[in-house]
């Protein structure tokens, strides 16, 4: 294995851009847990922000990795897949336990889309 000194600029460039926009991403999505008045959007931000924040991060992962070993690295394809197909099933199952509860207790549910159309 090489030492880090050894990676191309272009593979440290690409590396450093798809970390900070993962990351940027991961921030965004988590301002959207102390910004959002509700449950419903609130899962909705957290779960875009951990999946596109992820998919950031891991791909990094794989450009850093494959410059510095001269091959491919592709084991954060797993985590993107794993993520990917996970992170929604969990907002649907969460989202849907929370529609239940709501109709048990006779709570509003969720808004519906026409509430959110202007006029």
């Amino acid at each position: 294995m090489s030492t880090p000194g050894d990676i191309s600029t272009l593979g440290a460039v690409l590396t450093v851009a798809f970390l900070v926009a993962g990351a940027a991403i991961t921030l965004i999505g988590s301002l959207g847990l102390l910004r959002i008045d509700t449950f419903y959007g609130r899962a909705h931000a957290s779960t875009l922000g951990t999946t596109l924040g992820t998919a950031g991060v891991a791909i990094a992962s794989i450009i850093y990795f494959s410059a510095l070993e001269m091959r491919p690295a592709l084991h954060g394809l797993l985590i993107i897949v794993f993520i990917t197909v996970t992170a929604p099933v969990s907002l649907m199952v969460l989202v849907r336990a929370a529609v239940f509860r709501n109709e048990f207790e006779n709570q509003p549910g969720p808004p519906e889309a026409s509430d959110n159309e202007p006029g």
